[in-house]
């Protein structure tokens, strides 16, 4: 269930390499126009947030071939900040750019960069430093056993890959570098899930009914989240999105109007969860689990989506909930108020994800 992100939301590269000849062959999916634009994608999560919006937004409508040149200027030099070592330090060429027609302006569009390079004879072990101020790459190995998969973020380092296999991470391995991928999909990237969290906690600063609501979440988009990455469940993410919409409307709206929780809502969060799971699901389909440690891998992104939650509720206690909780104006001054606005922005990206 591919996801269709938001034409502003930043993705991760996608780095697919083999060994074929002697020469190392990599091919790059890619947001061309981000890198073009000279967007720092290390630290924007949205292309809006960053001073090259427009520029950005302009690229995006230009045809392939007018985009082509501008890419191929940019990669030719950019390339060679990719930090290749197999036995000595190996420099990436670029053979061919290759991008989509302009479609629909609300989809980012796919780039291609095929890049070769020579490797040294007899080398055995390549090691890869993915460039500071590209973002996230997923780095495949393909035509091998036990492939190595990675993600990266930009001036990290892969560590040691044999190109002839067996570099796929141990269940334990593949566990740890799984979290902090979960992780980052809540803080800083899922606003829409960070805004549903937030609209279970106002509702109630108390324990008991805030752990009812989270467990009753966390086991429903657990499930979800295993059935989509599995592929046993497929829906289509155009009715997926809007739905995660309208339930952070909802909690929002039932904060507004109710002061406890009722049996029922425990029963609508958990249906929310497994929408809300859907939509991690689509997340890891964009680039993939290692499928020799596909169950470590998904266990720890979706620990690390827990953590990212707790972390969040965490954080709005002891900013809000420690400090007003207790007071007798909490609920008027600050549930209300912070559940109108959440309801206002869930609202807008239900218009905008159905008709915009």
């Amino acid at each position: 269930m591919p996801e269709q992100a938001q034409a502003h939301e930043v993705t991760p590269t996608i780095a697919d390499f083999a060994v074929e000849g002697g020469e190392l062959q990599m091919q790059l999916r890619l947001n061309a126009e981000a890198f073009v634009a000279g967007i720092d994608l290390d630290i924007h999560q949205d292309t809006d947030e960053a001073g090259q919006a427009g520029d950005y937004d302009l690229l995006r409508a230009l045809p392939p071939e007018e985009l082509s040149p501008m890419l191929r200027l940019f990669a030719e030099d950019w390339v060679k900040t990719i930090n290749l070592e197999a036995g000595t330090s190996v420099t990436l060429e670029l053979e061919d750019v290759r991008i989509a027609p302009v479609g629909d302006l609300n989809v980012p569009r796919e780039s291609f960069l095929d890049l070769i390079a020579p490797l040294p004879l007899g080398a055995d072990v390549m090691n890869l430093t993915w460039p500071t101020g590209s973002g996230a790459v997923v780095l495949r190995q393909n035509g091998v056993d036990a492939a190595y998969t990675g993600y990266l973020q930009g001036g990290e380092n892969s560590g040691p890959i044999a190109l002839a296999g067996g570099s796929a991470l141990a269940p334990y391995e593949a566990f740890i570098s799984y979290i902090p991928v979960g992780f980052d999909h809540i803080l800083p990237k899922g606003l829409d899930h960070i805004l549903f969290v937030l609209g279970l906690f106002f509702l109630s600063t108390r324990l008991r009914p805030l752990i009812w609501q989270v467990s009753a979440f966390t086991v429903a988009h657990t499930i979800t989240l295993a059935c989509g990455a599995l592929g046993l469940v497929t829906v289509n993410p155009d009715i997926v999105e809007p739905l995660i919409a309208v339930s952070i409307v909802f909690v929002a709206v039932e904060n507004i109007f109710s002061r406890r929780l009722h049996s029922w809502r425990t029963a609508v969060v958990f249906g929310f969860g497994l929408l809300h799971g859907l939509g991690f699901a689509s997340v890891l389909e964009e680039f993939g689990l290692p499928q020799s440690q596909f169950i470590s891998a998904l266990i720890g992104f979706n620990v690390g989506v827990e953590l990212g939650q707790l972390t969040v509720i965490a954080l709005a206690y002891l900013l809000v909930g420690y400090w007003f909780g207790n007071h007798p104006k909490y609920r008027g001054r600050v549930a209300i108020p912070a559940s109108v606005t959440i309801a206002l922005i869930g609202g807008y990206w239900f218009v905008e994800r159905v008709w915009l």
